[in-house]
């Protein structure tokens, strides 16, 4: 192990420049995730849903919900069988939305992928068991649905909790919480004093 070390440890001239260098990553790293709330992820407020401004209607609409009282954003739209799954589909999910609103690639209309809408027809039954039972929709599952085994539970109960949101623009003058700035506390007041 101490060869493995030594050997990681570069020129006496090359020093200076790879500390800097490693320190300039290290810092725009931390920096990436203060800005991005990346710790608000591992929890399941869904306050975290709205860091990204395209689910603002979706969050509001919630709020509004009958569904606000019991459930949370993760309660639908995270599996629940086991803590690795669910962890897994966090993070699988949640890299896919950082990389398309990072690039500003968002569509103007959000669609559930196969997927999520599995596991939103999962947490539909696991909560509404005794209703589904006697539908017998507990056999039927976004992919299942596709080959035309049965509807899933939103294409009756389609405006369960969002409403009828189905574009950015749904809801122009939507109220949302204020974002909590990502400027550490002293450089505000650093900048007020400056300014």
């Amino acid at each position: 192990m101490k060869i493995f070390l030594k050997s990681m440890i570069p020129p006496g001239r090359w020093q200076l420049p790879v500390a800097v260098l490693m320190g300039i990553f290290v810092g725009t790293g931390l920096l990436i995730l203060r800005a991005s709330n990346a710790h608000s992820y591992l929890s399941d407020d869904p306050k975290t849903c709205i860091n990204c401004h395209v689910m603002y209607t979706q969050y509001a609409s919630w709020t509004h919900s009958s569904h606000r009282e019991v459930a949370t954003c993760n309660d639908c739209h995270v599996p629940h069988d086991n803590v690795v799954r669910k962890y897994m589909f966090k993070a699988m999910d949640g890299m896919r939305h950082a990389s398309i609103f990072t690039a500003r690639a968002e569509p103007q209309v959000i669609q559930i992928r196969r997927a999520g809408a599995n596991v939103v027809q999962e947490n539909c039954i696991r909560c509404h068991r005794e209703l589904v039972d006697m539908v017998m929709a507990i056999r039927v599952t976004a992919d299942n649905h596709n080959e035309g085994a049965g509807a899933r539970c939103w294409d009756c109960h389609r405006e369960t909790p969002h409403g009828s949101v189905n574009s950015l623009s749904a809801a122009p003058y939507t109220i949302i919480p204020r974002m909590e700035s990502v400027m550490p506390a002293w450089m505000e007041k650093s900048l007020k004093e400056n300014n």
